[in-house]
């Protein structure tokens, strides 16, 4: 039997039914703008960079060779990737010589220059209003954070006066169902669920009831599952098949939700989830729990060099319910380079 949750908010907060619990709300008068919170969020990683490059531009130091050698090393050690690194390398060599620069201390804004220039083709903010209902499918490995991306998405769309409808679709998963149905409560949002079946068949019935309710943006829940699960991917896409029948065209994005700490791996997850779903955005989770925030460079680099690029909608860098938003390349790289 398939359950629909409408949700009034609880007196007390219930408890968190996993380590991946939903996030308390914050309190607005003692919380920092969002700017702060990106540097706050992003600080290990700026922490390791900036010893790192506060050394290697100090004043008085010369361009040279084995100065691009040992950034070559700061940059790959901190995750950005072997490509994307020689990427960001050549840029700025071309620069050095084009204008004929010598001090090694001109080469922080050149490097910070590429770095945007490298995320700026992948900042494309989701609008989700073309579509109603708007079918989100969310994706990714066990443990990413699709399902408290999930109850922050519905938080944030809420905020912008659209309404909001949760699909359970983990089935697998116990916790991800009853996790859902805590992000309802909070949010006072409809949770779609069943005790145990099939994904598909609970996410139709979400749509289903999404259209009957003049709802504005289904967000659809899947099971984690790793790449290399291949009759899991396969279930995946059945998933996809089953909403696209339900409404031809839909789902009308697939986030791929990415946790920022597994580094390299992050751009074989985008391979092997774009190639079973055809994936049209990514949500880049956890990034205040890393040194390796240069991750997402590496991720850059995989996504425009693809057939088709995949663009970053949002980026996680907190637990709160307000610490997912769209991403902005240049705000990222002024939030991971020191002052």
């Amino acid at each position: 039997m398939f359950s629909f949750f409408k949700s009034k908010p609880p007196a007390a907060e219930p408890p968190s039914p996993d380590a991946q619990s939903a996030p308390v709300a914050p309190q607005p008068e003692s919380r920092p703008g969002w700017a702060q919170r990106l540097k706050q969020g992003l600080a290990k990683t700026r922490d390791k960079l900036g010893g790192q490059l506060a050394g290697l531009f100090g004043v008085g130091r010369k361009i040279d060779a084995e100065l691009f050698e040992e950034l070559e090393t700061i940059l790959i050690t901190a995750d950005v990737g072997v490509d994307a690194t020689h990427a960001l390398l050549d840029t700025l060599q071309k620069k050095v010589r084009r204008e004929n620069l010598t001090e090694a201390s001109d080469l922080q804004a050149a490097l910070k220059d590429a770095l945007v220039d490298l995320l700026t083709p992948l900042q494309a903010p989701l609008d989700v209003t073309p579509h109603k209902p708007f079918i989100l499918m969310l994706a990714g490995v066990n443990g990413a954070g699709k399902t408290t991306t999930i109850g922050k998405l519905a938080k944030l769309y809420q905020s912008q006066g659209l309404s909001v409808l949760l699909a359970a679709g983990d089935t697998f998963r116990a916790a991800a169902r009853e996790q859902l149905q805590v992000w309802g409560e909070r949010n006072n949002v409809t949770v779609v669920s069943q005790e145990k079946g099939d994904s598909a068949a609970v996410i139709f019935d979400a749509i289903q009831a999404a259209r009957a309710r003049n709802i504005d943006v289904v967000l659809a829940d899947t099971a984690g599952r790793l790449p290399t699960q291949l009759h899991l991917m396969e279930e995946i896409r059945k998933v996809k098949r089953v909403i696209e029948k339900a409404i031809p065209g839909a789902p009308h994005e697939v986030l791929l939700v990415l946790d920022a700490n597994t580094g390299q791996n992050a751009v074989t997850q985008v391979k092997a989830f774009d190639d079973a779903l055809g994936v049209t955005g990514l949500a880049l989770t956890k990034l205040d729990g890393t040194a390796k925030g240069g991750a997402i460079a590496a991720i850059a680099y995989a996504c425009l060099t693809r057939p088709r690029p995949i663009p970053v909608r949002y980026i996680g860098v907190g637990e709160t319910v307000d610490d997912l938003r769209p991403f902005d390349a240049r705000e990222f790289v002024e939030a991971i380079f020191p002052v």
